[in-house]
């Protein structure tokens, strides 16, 4: 079911794609609102508040691949869902390095952006949700870090780090389960929900980008660890845990 109250902002230089997408996904209870270009776009998201972004990649000036690079930047959270007319799975990869949550290649069945669309809301709505022990004052403090579940946000030292929904709520996942060593198909199910179509890739490229927001040395991480043949495991106080892990 549709959360009438979810507002949904489209940013696309296709006149007609833009007018499809505002009728179809009104009808379903969304309110929407579009654009064509950066400009427009950032004077809407400095104004008011949305819960996901669709965002072309292919537009004119600013493209989407820059704006979403640049939105991260800035430490904007929103859920962005990339589109493409290109079937290139390389660049679906690069969109997720960019900070993308999710990716859909044109042409696509509006009922399927429309499911990716719900899922990202009810993710969204999701991840306050209590599934594992959270300390006193909703957080979870490992290392230098804490993480604010109810607020949905990261900090080290008092000063807030930019994390974008998705890699919310796969750390959330991952910090909700200490020193259990998590499959890839767990960890999607925990982060983003038994719908969610991720990919053991896609999991690969956040963990990545969380190993660079948290880790001293990416490259031999302390709380976020390779569990080999199974998946990864995550350390509070950076100890190593039982078994091959890396």
């Amino acid at each position: 079911m549709t959360d009438a109250l979810a507002r949904i902002l489209v940013a696309d230089d296709e006149p007609d794609l833009r007018a499809l997408l505002q009728r179809y996904l009104g009808d379903q209870g969304y309110a929407v609102r579009t654009v064509d270009g950066a400009g427009p776009l950032d004077a809407l998201l400095a104004r008011e508040r949305f819960d996901v972004l669709v965002l072309d990649v292919m537009m004119p000036g600013e493209d989407g691949l820059s704006i979403c690079r640049r939105l991260r930047a800035q430490g904007e959270t929103i859920p962005i869902l990339m589109l493409t007319a290109r079937g290139d799975p390389v660049d679906r990869i690069v969109g997720l390095e960019m900070g993308a949550d999710d990716y859909l290649p044109k042409p696509f069945n509006p009922r399927e952006l429309l499911a990716r669309v719900q899922a990202m809301v009810r993710r969204q709505r999701m991840l306050g949700a209590h599934t594992g022990p959270v300390q006193a004052g909703g957080c979870i403090r490992f290392g230098d870090f804490t993480l604010w579940v109810d607020e949905r946000r990261l900090s080290r030292d008092g000063q807030d780090l930019p994390l974008t929904s998705g890699e919310f709520a796969l750390l959330q996942a991952l910090a909700r389960q200490p020193r259990r060593p998590l499959g890839r198909d767990r960890l999607m199910a925990l982060a983003y929900g038994p719908d969610h179509e991720a990919t053991d890739r896609s999991i690969d490229v956040q963990v990545m980008r969380l190993r660079k927001l948290i880790e001293a040395d990416p490259a031999q991480p302390r709380h976020i660890r390779t569990v080999w043949g199974v998946g990864y495991v995550f350390m509070p106080d950076g100890s190593a845990p039982a078994g091959g892990a890396g």
